[in-house]
């Protein structure tokens, strides 16, 4: 028995490319907020969907739990979840629809919930929480479950239908000290069958060490957090790491943040912290290049463990990245991206093609920067409007009818670009296979039977790729260069690459 029911509205296997790649996480949100729970003294159990089959196991898991509440609550720190895939929207509704058909009450915290209310509420649900969601889903079960006399209408950061009119109460103010908060309830993860699910050599576990993010990217959505920044102490969060090494024995950590150590000193504090309880482990995280060097966190990333820094380059063209309100130059995604490399971090690119203005000579541009910084890896995507941001405010009026993704794998272009959008499909598959061309061939990436299969499907379908894109342009001369890199060198002090952008 359980008087509430945690679940959310990913699963693993609708998502095609996360299927393939098969490296789940445990919903990291959904675990605080039944921490929470639990804190104040109510019985919660889960449905974990990140594993299931179909949504209508949840109707098996209310069978075995009778709870009074179903709370859908997605994991707002998974990038996955922030992306308002449409399959999540539908998995969201089937199971609206079999909670209520058991009798029970629906509470809703979602990305996409938060920009979607009143569709939401017309599919069923009784409650939509918007913000930060775990007091607000505590007080709401308390009001639920008879341990409190206040109305939902007291109760911030809550939209709710009353004499069929949408009501939005108070937002919620964000926790400013993240330590106050309890450990997620990791207890109620299956964490063997996550491990169980890792083909890669290797298991890694998440953990957050802070909440929302304050820069102004005017295509990022910021629906839960908005542009608050709150950082837990790294005692804490050291105190959670020596506990998953101690309970789960993990072989990698993803801290996934949407910044990680962006306070001052932060990251130091951390490094020691890590010292003092002698962990030795790898971890990848997120960063930005400008407070990368801002800082001067290489030393401490790599003393504390970092293993790859996944940085926004989205693209190589100044132009793009003042039009997206960036922040950042790309001097500095060169300069940090040598000084992690030379302290033997790998380097992750996030790739962003398709932006309002982009032209040939652009995306051309991003092709040099990969082609001559040569990152380990490269995630890529095309310009994704998302409500409640300026990007989307600039594009809204020429959506079509498809607005959101379907899933991770999709990459279509939703409103009228520079380009047709099986122009960005075709250079998604070009920059992937030159990028690993270039990595086999210059040595970056070591000669297995793997690669080399890789190296000869890439050199054969690369010319086809290369005639459809020419074929696709609507304007600019300019032409992709195939030409190939040598990798930065680490030997002989600071390399000769790094000394030059610094004095450029």
């Amino acid at each position: 028995m359980a008087e509430v029911l945690l679940t959310h509205s990913y699963f693993l296997r609708f998502d095609r490319k996360q299927s393939k790649t098969n490296q789940p996480y445990p919903p990291l949100a959904t675990l605080y907020a039944a921490s929470v729970l639990r804190e104040g003294g109510i019985e919660v159990a889960l449905f974990d969907s990140m594993l299931a089959q179909s949504e209508n196991e949840l109707i098996d898991a209310i069978r075995m739990h009778s709870p009074k509440v179903v709370a859908i609550y997605d994991d707002s720190f998974n990038y996955l979840t922030k992306m308002c895939l449409g399959r999540m929207r539908i998995a969201a509704f089937r199971m609206i629809k079999i909670a209520k058909q058991a009798g029970c009450i629906v509470a809703v915290s979602t990305s996409d919930s938060a920009d979607h209310v009143a569709e939401y509420l017309d599919r069923g649900a009784d409650f939509i929480i918007l913000g930060e969601g775990e007091r607000t889903l505590l007080e709401l079960c308390d009001s639920i479950l008879g341990r409190s006399n206040g109305s939902f209408d007291e109760i911030d950061g809550l939209s709710f239908q009353f004499d069929n009119e949408v009501v939005r109460t108070k937002p919620r103010r964000t926790v400013a000290n993240l330590d106050e908060l309890p450990m997620p309830a990791w207890d109620l993860a299956d964490i063997q069958s996550y491990r169980k699910c890792w083909s890669s050599g290797y298991f890694s576990m998440n953990i957050v060490t802070t909440r929302g993010c304050p820069y102004g990217c005017n295509w990022c959505a910021k629906p839960v957090y908005g542009r608050v920044y709150n950082s837990r102490s790294p005692a804490k969060v050291v105190a959670e790491l020596s506990f998953l090494f101690r309970k789960f024995a993990p072989d990698h950590i993803w801290f996934c943040d949407d910044i990680f150590g962006l306070k001052g000193g932060w990251l130091e504090e951390f490094r020691r912290e890590v010292d003092c309880a002698g962990l030795k482990f790898r971890y990848k995280c997120l960063s930005r290049p400008d407070l990368l060097l801002k800082d001067n966190s290489f030393d401490a990333l790599a003393a504390s463990g970092c293993e790859t820094v996944w940085i926004g380059a989205e693209s190589g063209s100044q132009k793009i990245l003042d039009s997206m309100e960036k922040g950042t130059t790309v001097d500095q995604i060169r300069l940090a991206t040598r000084q992690l490399k030379w302290r033997g971090i790998r380097v992750g690119y996030f790739l962003q093609f398709g932006f309002p203005g982009e032209s040939f000579a652009d995306v051309n541009d991003t092709l040099k920067m990969v082609k001559q910084e040569m990152p380990d890896e490269i995630g890529i995507s095309v310009s994704y409007p998302l409500p409640s941001t300026k990007f989307h405010a600039m594009v809204k009026n020429r959506l079509g009818e498809k607005q959101n993704w379907f899933d991770s794998d999709d990459i279509a272009l939703l409103f009228p670009g520079e380009f047709r959008p099986a122009f960005y499909r075709i250079l998604h598959k070009v920059v992937h296979r030159l990028h690993r061309i270039r990595r086999i061939v210059s040595g970056s990436e070591k000669w297995k039977p793997r690669s080399i299969a890789a190296l000869a499907y890439g050199m054969l379908s690369l010319p086809v790729y290369l005639i459809g894109l020419q074929l696709m342009r609507r304007r600019n001369p300019n032409r992709i260069s195939l030409g190939l890199q040598e990798p930065n060198s680490r030997s002989g002090g600071e390399p000769e690459s790094i000394r030059a952008l610094k004095t450029s």
